[in-house]
């Protein structure tokens, strides 16, 4: 065995093409049916924003390119390679694709039934629960600290049926968690500012510990050095992703805050107040 988490057998290429296959094909999905509601949504309302159409290409790009073809192939044998899969999956395919406000495409598209419905199930306690700051900042990041200090890494390794599961836990919980702190989707369920810039903290203080502990305890299986380069990869990569994040919900409270103090100083409102 190597000094790398992980060894092949020679007709293990030929097997990775299955999980690859699996997990790429949702996100190809899912960026044939954008396209398809961009055409429809289009030719029923005012065009959509062509950068959305582009955020949502490049952040299906980035998913795919993490779970199939030669950087996820090395990810099995190379921790930095699965680093920086692990950001490309789980913190900027989320960050472009919740810039292409999904939800938003899918209610124009939808008839008014169905987007009554899809509205209600937007309302609903589950999603209320799955977008809560706190719980989805659970699922993130408590999630990453479940895979890289306990056996789960390697198993990963030895399952596609887990290698499946934490793939799409990675990027659906890297989604909830950027979209329950910058809002570009219809939220039925707003949170105030502050609040979740406390949490926000919190969790980018639970990412950058947990990249710390990986330089300074490796996974089981992963060599000190590659540990050190994963670790590294994941705290200044991470930074790199959250200072954009940082940059739209600063830019968003600020926005908030002007039009607060816009509607407090209209006319209407100071006639009131005489």
């Amino acid at each position: 065995m190597n000094n790398n988490h992980m060894h092949h057998t020679d007709g293990a290429p030929a097997a990775d093409l299955i999980p690859q296959i699996l997990t790429a094909f949702p996100f190809v999905l899912a960026l044939i049916l954008y396209i398809l509601a961009v055409f429809v949504s289009s030719r029923n309302h005012k065009p959509w924003p062509v950068y959305r159409t582009v955020c949502w290409i490049f952040g299906v790009f980035f998913a795919v390119t993490s779970v199939a073809g030669p950087l996820a192939a090395r990810a099995h044998t190379d921790f930095s390679a699965h680093m920086f899969s692990h950001l490309f999956l789980g913190m900027l395919a989320p960050l472009l694709m919740a810039l292409a406000s999904p939800m938003t495409l899918v209610l124009r598209t939808l008839s008014v039934p169905l987007a009554r419905r899809l509205s209600r199930v937007l309302k609903s306690r589950i999603s209320r629960i799955l977008n809560h700051p706190i719980i989805a900042s659970f699922l993130n990041i408590g999630g990453l600290w479940l895979l890289y200090t306990t056996s789960l890494y390697s198993f990963m390794h030895e399952s596609i049926l887990i290698h499946l599961i934490v793939h799409f836990h990675v990027f659906l919980a890297g989604y909830l968690f950027t979209v329950s702190m910058i809002y570009f989707d219809p939220i039925p369920h707003r949170i105030p500012f502050l609040y979740r810039a406390l949490v926000f903290v919190s969790a980018l203080a639970g990412h950058g510990i947990l990249s710390k502990y990986i330089y300074a305890h490796p996974p089981a299986g992963v060599s000190a050095g590659q540990a050190e380069i994963g670790g590294m990869i994941m705290y200044y990569g991470g930074d790199a992703i959250d200072i954009i994040l940082i940059f739209i919900f600063c830019w968003q409270w600020s926005r908030a805050s002007r039009q607060r103090e816009d509607v407090s100083l209209s006319p209407e409102t100071e006639s009131t107040r005489v």
